[in-house]
């Protein structure tokens, strides 16, 4: 046994320290692999050297030889792998089931990061609507009611929509934040409201200039 635990097969005394290296063909589904290991490697070494090729950890790998799982602890040459031995690589079904729940997981985020982004542009241009009847009404220039009261359930539509958004970590973080500038909005047009109700609505008169009469013409006399 292992310091970590692991039991591993007992070799001989008389091993030979310098094992020659030989070739192992791995299958991994539709792919084919083929490594150089030394005779007297563990599996366990071997899923190390598979690592490199296939991405997946020690951990997620599952060996089969001889329609056995080997475990990492086994030695090639006492289990009779060969050079150019077939040796079967599985994912660790636990292992898929991770990932699985990993790419739902991380396809949610990205959803919700999509949908808080589109609810930032709406929002980025009611804001400007807000700027400039807050500008016209600072500059005395009555706004029409219901061009506040449409801009306000605009609003409200995109802060709908970010309730309905399924968010966490960072994209939480920014939902919050769009949030906070609907309210802030909304808020804005709420106190414009009353502003806009003391402007007086400014009377446009026009002045029609007179002009005097034009004199009579002067009556030419005739003469035969």
């Amino acid at each position: 046994m292992r310091p970590g635990g692991m039991l591993v097969q007992k070799r001989t005394e008389n091993a030979d320290v310098s094992a020659p290296d030989i070739r192992l063909r791995v299958v991994y589904g539709a792919v084919r692999y083929e490594i150089s290991v030394k005779s007297q490697a563990t599996f366990g070494e071997v899923k190390k050297v598979l690592t490199a090729k296939t991405g997946l950890e020690a951990g997620e790998q599952r060996l089969i030889f001889k329609g056995k799982e080997r475990e990492n602890g086994e030695y090639l040459d006492m289990c009779g792998v060969k050079d150019r031995s077939k040796v079967i690589l599985m994912e660790d079904p636990a292992s898929i089931e991770r990932r699985f729940i990993e790419m739902r997981r991380n396809a949610k985020i990205q959803a919700a990061h999509r949908a808080i982004n589109d609810v930032s542009m709406e929002v980025d241009q009611l804001a400007d609507q807000v700027s400039a009847i807050e500008k016209s009404i600072s500059n005395g220039v009555k706004v029409p009611e219901v061009q506040i009261t449409t801009l306000i359930e605009m609003l409200m539509r995109q802060a709908i929509k970010l309730d309905n958004i399924d968010a966490e970590g960072d994209a939480f973080a920014q939902k919050n934040l769009q949030g906070k500038r609907v309210q802030k909005c909304v808020e804005t047009l709420d106190m414009l409201k009353i502003s806009n109700a003391r402007v007086k609505p400014v009377i446009v008169t026009t002045k029609w200039e007179t002009f005097e009469p034009a004199p009579a013409l002067a009556q030419w006399e005739i003469f035969d």
